[in-house]
């Protein structure tokens, strides 16, 4: 078990809890092992050997490091997201009610609502001002800021609640963070009922308002072009006795973006140019500028042939991607001894039991999947089996269960060879997800040796 690889990973959980954040972290390791901003190099072009990385608005990033072979005969990608689930608060978020002020959220992704309720949360993010600077924003993870939090009905009064559904009892526009609260009977000795509540209107909102301008500079119509996502607070922790696995926010799919990077810094040489992709909105459906859907990869190849060829060719863009090797590098459902019925036990994923290939992802009747080659596949084992790696093949659920997509069809489009490939997850989309540390080792491995194939 790689250790001090362990350790890293969990630091880049602690400062990455953003698509920004990881991004960030990724220029910063990148930049050390030689890695330059494609921009930068003006008109020179590219040889074997060199390492470039593009971005785009600073939420996704593309590492390529430049093979002996022509970007015609294609590249082998690692491609991952690094999005999760969370709240992104909302254009006009700072409400007054009675005398607690909130933060209105929307949440972001496939989450269980209620198991965002009476956690200590943490705010982070960005604040883009009119006269163009940028604040960045992060309360609540230091020992001495202060954390935020959702509150929840107590069971004695909770028997209507209960009655109803899991995905009904909290709704969406519940989950409000307490952001401050105003003492009345402190504050305000005033024995006329309707004065003081007079005096007392939205004071609540006004100290935290007051706080947000006296210490971040950031005025209340600033969150108009804000982007601040809550997340949970606190930091990646060893977990059980043994400390075998890894108890942390956001490893769907930041495990897999972690890995992947290494791996890509690991790697010099190949005969093949390499790719470590790490792209965003996949918790959505992968849309918008930064999302596999859109034309963003297609882009920075084109940016890559133009820095190669002696003339920019349309056609190699096309070849590039037609012919390249991609394993979408996305976490999968651990096997839950505790709920077996919703498992095909025999096509379910380990904890433990190294990285996983699941040959389609999709719902169902593999709707929203992508399908690997067989032949694709079978070279796949072959590098694992050749560099030592312990792997399993699996699915994410019974067929009928339900199931889950990952930005592998959206690759597949251009004709790549496309596998998905990364780790069992238990507790998944929860705010704090669980993973083996021997199948954090297995996976780095095994995408190292992915980046070397022929």
């Amino acid at each position: 078990m790689n250790e001090e690889l362990l350790e890293n990973y969990k630091v880049f959980l602690d400062n990455g809890k953003t698509e920004r954040e990881c991004v960030e972290q990724i220029i910063i390791a990148a930049e050390k092992s030689g890695y330059k901003n494609i921009k930068s190099l003006g008109d020179k072009k590219l040889k074997a050997g060199d390492k470039v990385y593009i971005t785009k608005m600073n939420k996704a990033i593309a590492l390529f490091q430049i093979g002996k072979e022509s970007l015609d005969n294609g590249i082998n990608i690692l491609g991952a997201h690094i999005d999760s689930p969370r709240l992104d608060a909302k254009q006009n978020p700072i409400y007054e009610k009675e005398n607690i002020t909130y933060l209105n959220t929307h949440y972001y992704g496939g989450i269980k609502k209620y198991q965002w309720t009476t956690l200590p949360l943490a705010i982070h993010g960005v604040v883009c001002k009119k006269d163009g600077s940028t604040i960045n924003v992060v309360i609540g993870e230091s020992d001495d800021d202060p954390v935020f939090c959702i509150s929840d009905i107590l069971p004695h009064l909770a028997q209507e609640q209960m009655k109803g559904k899991a995905s009904e009892f909290i709704s969406g526009e519940d989950l409000d963070l307490i952001v401050g609260s105003y003492a009345i009977a402190n504050k305000d000795k005033d024995s006329n009922k309707e004065t003081k509540e007079k005096k007392n209107k939205e004071k609540s909102k006004s100290l935290v308002i007051n706080i947000l301008k006296n210490k971040y500079n950031i005025e209340e119509s600033d969150f108009n072009s804000a982007e601040l996502e809550i997340v949970p607070a606190g930091k990646a922790r060893d977990l059980g006795l043994d400390r075998s696995l890894i108890l942390a926010y956001g490893q769907d799919d930041r495990s897999c973006a972690f890995a992947s990077l290494e791996a890509m810094l690991a790697v010099e040489n190949a005969n093949k140019t390499t790719c470590c992709l790490c792209v965003d909105k996949e918790e959505i459906g992968s849309v918008g500028a930064t999302g596999m859907a859109s034309n963003l990869f297609e882009n920075m190849i084109a940016e890559l042939v133009e820095k190669t060829s002696p003339v920019y060719s349309e056609l190699t863009v096309r070849r590039c991607l037609a012919n390249s090797n991609m394993l979408s590098s996305d976490v999968n459902a651990a096997f839950d001894p505790l709920n077996a019925n919703l498992y095909d036990k025999e096509n379910a994923s380990l904890l433990g039991a190294g990285i996983t290939f699941q040959k389609y992802t999709g719902a169902r009747g593999k709707s929203g999947a992508s399908d690997a080659n067989p032949e694709f596949i079978a070279q796949i084992r072959a590098a694992m089996d050749e560099s030592k790696v312990c792997y399993q093949m699996a699915e994410l659920g019974k067929v009928d269960q339900g199931g889950g997509g990952t930005i592998a069809y959206h690759a597949a489009k251009y004709g790549m060879n496309v596998l998905d490939a990364g780790i069992a997850v238990l507790s998944m989309h929860a705010p704090w997800e669980i993973t083996s540390k021997e199948d954090i080792s297995q996976l780095y491995e095994g995408y190292k040796a992915f980046l070397l194939i022929k």
